[in-house]
């Protein structure tokens, strides 16, 4: 990228007053933060930036172990937030107030600070994120299947695919006119959500081609056009849609169901206003599309789209118009209790004739 990219909002102010060099150690996953990204931000800023990469678990247990502290800023998904931070206190909250809000796509900035906060206070802000809806080869099941139910169609009977996965048991719940997530709080309403579900995937087993169990074994099935229509990640459907024009990701009437990985302060952290700095910088629209082009998803940076390669770009924005976008049902916190709820219905259905 020829054009320098100016820092935005708070940064400037910043970088004005003669903002002193500091170290970002940044906790984050692979492709989060491209090496063309930290050398424009370490050359405009005059900061250093320390990346380990890492995973939810790994990131967890690295904040566990020192009580927060050695990193300045970490990149765990939102629903691995509230549940740490109640149990270990390993965040400090975020002061929004030094964010420039309006590089945020709104209904994702708002769902995740909804699902990060604690006793008032915001520990989470989004920053990469991804779905999984359908993925549908058009020309063949596209007048059919609008939603997670519809793969029991008669229609598409024999050429359907899904996970036998928690992911599978929300869609459906949603489909079908349920809040699971709404129900989260209370054990015996999702029990009977789950029941529904049950019921539902129960008589739909007749329709299943086969229960994908990898992303490779569900390409190879959609490729050979032994499956038509099934449930998958954003990603996958894009991968496909190279191959075959026809194959492409569909976000299901009742909503794609979404994950977000966020920025979050650690509690010990020595570099605030440098994690701030980094935070504008890597949602401005220009910068997310060169993150986007190392890590393969979007960001919740409004207008990152329009930088994207223009192939990837042209499948996001059919894939995603801003009423799809704002209907993603994004994972909440999961309470202790539910995943055993789910294992036996997943168990029941597994083992149904």
């Amino acid at each position: 990228m020829t054009k320098q990219i100016l820092l935005a909002g708070t940064v400037l102010a910043g970088l004005a007053t003669g903002a002193q060099a500091d170290t970002l150690r940044l906790l984050t996953w692979g492709g989060y933060a491209p090496e063309d990204v930290v050398a424009m931000f370490e050359e405009q800023t005059g900061h250093t930036v320390e990346v380990t990469k890492s995973n939810n678990e790994e990131m967890i247990a690295k904040l566990r172990a020192t009580g927060g502290g050695g990193f300045d800023l970490a990149q765990p998904s939102q629903d691995r937030i509230m549940g740490p931070q109640m149990e270990f206190g390993i965040y400090k909250p975020i002061d929004v107030s030094k964010l420039d809000q309006d590089l945020f796509i709104p209904s994702m900035l708002q769902a995740t600070m909804a699902n990060t906060t604690v006793n008032g206070d915001v520990y989470g802000v989004p920053h990469v994120w991804g779905t999984s809806g359908l993925v549908i080869n058009t020309a063949e099941a596209g007048d059919v299947v609008k939603d997670y139910t519809d793969l029991c169609a008669e229609d598409v009977a024999g050429k359907v695919s899904y996970r036998l996965k928690r992911p599978t048991l929300i869609g459906f719940a949603f489909a079908m006119g349920e809040d699971p997530f709404a129900a989260y709080g209370d054990e015996a309403k999702y029990a009977e959500i789950m029941g529904k579900v049950e019921d539902k995937l129960i008589e739909c087993k007749a329709n299943v081609k086969a229960y994908w169990g990898g992303g490779d074994e569900l390409m190879n099935l959609v490729r050979s056009g032994e499956v038509t229509a099934s449930m998958a990640w954003d990603t996958g459907g894009w991968k496909l849609n190279e191959d075959n024009a026809d194959i492409t990701f569909v976000a299901p009437e009742s909503g794609a169901l979404g994950w977000i990985d966020t920025f979050v302060l650690p509690a010990k952290g020595q570099a605030d206003d440098v994690a701030y700095e980094w935070i504008n910088f890597v949602m401005q629209p220009e910068v997310a599309a060169m993150i986007t082009a190392a890590a393969g998803n979007f960001t919740a940076s409004a207008g990152a789209d329009e930088f994207a390669e223009d192939a990837l770009k042209a499948k996001y924005q059919a894939s995603f118009p801003q009423e799809a976008i704002d209907n993603i049902k994004w994972y909440p916190p999961v309470p202790a209790g539910l995943e055993q709820i789910e294992g036996d219905v997943l168990d029941r259905v597994q083992a149904a004739n």
